[in-house]
């Protein structure tokens, strides 16, 4: 939405800092509710936190790689041009 209110900021193409930051951030997110999860369900600290370790490892990867490729794709995206007077 911000985008069509200052089409001048709109950028086609994220960051690898940015990616890395996104990544990390929602993984931190994941890895709680990952741990709340599995203790509910087993009462077992070691067990809650060894998925929690396995698990996000792996899909931290998948998610990383799943959004650099994501941003490669144009399809969806809209591209805002600076024109005369702007």
């Amino acid at each position: 939405m911000i985008e069509k209110l200052h089409p001048g900021i709109h950028h086609s193409e994220e960051t690898l800092s940015r990616s890395i930051v996104k990544t990390v951030s929602y993984r931190v997110v994941i890895l709680i509710l990952d741990f709340v999860s599995i203790y509910l369900f087993t009462g077992q600290v070691k067990v809650a936190f060894g998925f929690m370790i396995v698990s996000n490892v792996y899909t931290t990867l998948g998610y990383f790689f799943h959004e650099r490729i994501w941003d490669k794709v144009k399809w969806g995206k809209e591209i805002y041009k600076k024109t005369e007077g702007q």
